[in-house]
């Protein structure tokens, strides 16, 4: 991963009406690109390791952040298997917009699911419910968030199963076992 600095006041100011910093330059940044699908994919992937080992890492001293971490791990996979499995009609909506909504992403994870199994969406369910109750409302302790961090994990493996790290075209497999069957809300 390369760094870029932005000015810590453009930065503010940026936060301060609720943007995304990383995620915007990103999204502008890949549209500049124009990558090809697979090397687009892999770099939301690459995005969502990173922000899952982020995560991981701020569970025990900020639960807050570790949970938006782990969701935005979540939702960078949502993006990568959207472009993987080349669904249109969302990504046209999203490029056009210039981000994702919640619409796009919900309607993303219905499509995965359809192919992953149930137990795709129920694992977004957790990483939302990370987003909402854990960063937004911030009432998450490390307990809540630490239940759900398998859920977020196991996403962002199966994405990189069905993706692969080497351009192949690879699909789901129900790969369902007790450790990861459930999620708990």
């Amino acid at each position: 991963m390369a760094t870029i600095t932005i000015p810590k006041k453009l930065y503010e100011a940026l936060r301060k009406h609720g943007i995304d910093v990383e995620t915007k330059a990103i999204e502008a940044l890949l549209k500049e690109a124009q990558l090809d699908p697979n090397e687009e994919a892999e770099i939301h992937l690459e995005l969502a390791q990173k922000l899952l080992n982020e995560g991981e890492a701020l569970i025990e001293k900020d639960p807050i952040q570790a949970g938006e971490k782990l969701y935005k791990a979540a939702e960078e996979s949502v993006k990568a298997l959207a472009i993987h499995y080349n669904l249109k009609d969302i990504l046209e909506k999203a490029r056009d917009r210039g981000r994702w909504t919640v619409t796009e992403l919900e309607k993303a994870v219905l499509q995965i699911s359809s192919r992953a199994g149930e137990w795709f969406r129920r694992a977004w369910d957790a990483a939302w419910t990370l987003h909402v109750w854990g960063f937004h409302e911030a009432k998450f302790d490390s307990e809540d968030v630490r239940e759900r961090e398998p859920d977020i994990k196991r996403i962002i493996e199966e994405a990189i199963k069905a993706i692969g790290r080497d351009g192949e075209n690879k699909d789901f497999k129900d790969t369902t076992d007790n450790k990861h069957s459930e999620t708990t809300h």
